[in-house]
C-alpha cells in the first residue's frame, strides 16, 4: 500500500541515521523494488562513516561487482581518523572515569561551576569539550551511538546553552538514545531539548517553527514506544497552539499519529475526540488518508458504510507504517467500538447482522464481541438470539445531570426577568416624578 507510505515526507526532517529504521522496515515490508530500496541505503550511507555497511549493501546490490576502491579508501581514512581522535580524547576520557568527577556530573546543575572544579583539578580546558564533541560526533557517525551518548552527556553538561554546538549536543544525544531504543532516556532528552527550543533563545520565529517540526518527527519514535506516549502526543501536538500551529503550517501528515493515538487512548478519547474532529476539519483540505478520513465520516458525516470502508483501508496503512503497526489490533478494537457507540445512540434496537457488516465482523464474532462489552459493564444492551437483535437499555440520566440540565438557563431567565421589571419600573416613574428609580 505505497499510496499512504509517508517515508519520504517524514524522511525530510529526520537524521539520516534515524532513516534507516524506515528503510529496513519497508525492505520486509516489500512495499517498493528491492533494488530501488538498496540504492537508497546506499545514498543515505554515503555521508556516514558506516563504510562496512556500505559494503554489504554494495555487494547486495550489485552481486557480481567489486566494492569500489572509493569505498576502501574511506575505510582507511576512517579508521585511521578514528584512532587518531582516540589518543586526543585518551586524556580526557580518564578524567571523565575517575569516581569523584562522575559523581560531581551526576549531581551538578551548573555547567560553568563543574568545568572550573574540573579545570582546578584536572587542568581541564574548554578546547577539551570541542574535543569531546567532535569525537561523539565521529561516533556517531560510525553507527557506535551508545559511545556517542556517553560523550554527548558530558558535552551537554559542560557547554553553554550560548555555546555554537550546544543545540546540536542535544539533538545527537536524543538521536542516540533513539537509536539504542532507550525510551525513558530518550523521553528525558526529548523534554530537554522541548524546553530549550520553547525558550526561544537561538533565532527567528521561522527557526523557531523548523525546530519545532523537526522535533515532532523525532518524537513519534519515543511516543510511541513508551508506555505515556499516547497521552504525551495528545499533550504536545492537540493542546499545545505551538505545536498544533508547526503541524498545520509545515507538516499535517502527523495528523496520522495524532489520531491514532486519540482512537487507542482508551482514558481520554471521549474527552479529546471533539478537539481532534475540529482539527481534521481544518486540514482536511491539505492532508487526508484512511484514518482521518475515518474519524471525518463517524463524527462529521455520520456515515456508517463510509467508516467500514475507511476501516478497511485503516488495516492496510497501519500495517505498513513503521510507527503504527504496533497499534494495529489496538486500533481496530477501538475504532469498531466507536462505530458501535455511535450507532448506539441513534437506535434502540440493533441487527446483529447489520452490525457485523458496519463492523467488519461475521456474525458469530459480531455476537461475541457485543457480549464480551456487556460483560465488561461497557454496554447497557441486550441480546435476542431468536430474532438476532441487539437491544439497547434505557439510559437514565443521573440526578446530578437533570439538575445541571434545569438549571442551565437559570441565570439567563433571572436576567430578562430583572430587565422587564426595570423596563417596567422605569417606565412608571417617568410618567410620574421624571427620575430612575423606584418610588
Amino acid at each position: 500500500m505505497a499510496e499512504w507510505d509517508l517515508t519520504s515526507r517524514m524522511g525530510q526532517y529526520l537524521d539520516r541515521h534515524l532513516v534507516f529504521p524506515l528503510l529496513e522496515f519497508l525492505s520486509v515490508k516489500e512495499l517498493y523494488d528491492e533494488k530501488q530500496m538498496l540504492k537508497g541505503k546506499l545514498d543515505l550511507l554515503s555521508n556516514t562513516n558506516m563504510v562496512d555497511f556500505a559494503m554489504d549493501v554494495h555487494k547486495n546490490l550489485y552481486p557480481d561487482k567489486d566494492v569500489p576502491q572509493t569505498l576502501k579508501d574511506k575505510r582507511t581514512d576512517v579508521v585511521s581518523q578514528l584512532k587518531y581522535l582516540q589518543s586526543e580524547t585518551e586524556l580526557i576520557t580518564k578524567i571523565f572515569e575517575d569516581p569523584e568527577v562522575i559523581r560531581q556530573v551526576q549531581s551538578s546543575r551548573d555547567g560553568r561551576q563543574l568545568f572550573e572544579f574540573l579545570s582546578k583539578e584536572f587542568g581541564f580546558q574548554s578546547k577539551m569539550i570541542d574535543t569531546l564533541y567532535n569525537f561523539a560526533k565521529f561516533q556517531y557517525e560510525c553507527g557506535n551511538y551508545s559511545g556517542a551518548a556517553e560523550y554527548l552527556y558530558f558535552v551537554r553538561v559542560l557547554l553553554l546553552s550560548t555555546d555554537k554546538n550546544f543545540l546540536d549536543a542535544l539533538w545527537g544525544k536524543l538521536a542516540s538514545e533513539i537509536l539504542m531504543q532507550n525510551w525513558e532516556t530518550a523521553l528525558d532528552d526529548l523534554t530537554k531539548l522541548k524546553e530549550i527550543i520553547d525558550g526561544n533563545t537561538f533565532g527567528s520565529a521561522l527557526q523557531n517553527l523548523q525546530q519545532r517540526t523537526w522535533l515532532i518527527h523525532w518524537s513519534l519514535f519515543v511516543f510511541f514506544n513508551h508506555p505515556k506516549g499516547r497521552d504525551l502526543i495528545i499533550d504536545m501536538f492537540l493542546y499545545q497552539p505551538l505545536y498544533l500551529n508547526a503541524i498545520q503550517t509545515t507538516c499535517p501528515h502527523i495528523l496520522r499519529y495524532l489520531t491514532t493515538a486519540v482512537i487507542t487512548n482508551k482514558s481520554r478519547r471521549r474527552v479529546v475526540l471533539k478537539d481532534l474532529v475540529k482539527v481534521i476539519q481544518q486540514e482536511s483540505y491539505t492532508y487526508k488518508d484512511p484514518i482521518t478520513e475515518f474519524v471525518e465520516c463517524l463524527y462529521v458525516n455520520f456515515d456508517f458504510d463510509g467508516a467500514q470502508q475507511k476501516l478497511r483501508e485503516c488495516e492496510e496503512v497501519l500495517v505498513n507504517d513503521f510507527f503504527l503497526v504496533a497499534c494495529l489490533e489496538d486500533f481496530i478494537e477501538n475504532a469498531r467500538l466507536l462505530i458501535f457507540e455511535t450507532f448506539c445512540r441513534i437506535h434502540e434496537c440493533i441487527s446483529i447482522r447489520m452490525l457485523a457488516e458496519k463492523l467488519n465482523m461475521t456474525e458469530e464474532e459480531a455476537e461475541r464481541w457485543i457480549v464480551n462489552l456487556i460483560r465488561n459493564a461497557r454496554l447497557d444492551a441486550k441480546i435476542d438470539s431468536k430474532l438476532g437483535h441487539v437491544v439497547m437499555g434505557t439510559q437514565a440520566i443521573s440526578p446530578y445531570q437533570q439538575v445541571i440540565e434545569k438549571t442551565k438557563t437559570l441565570a439567563f431567565k433571572s436576567q430578562m426577568l430583572a430587565m422587564n421589571i426595570e423596563k417596567k419600573l422605569g417606565l412608571k416613574t417617568d410618567t410620574t416624578t421624571n427620575t430612575w428609580g423606584p418610588e
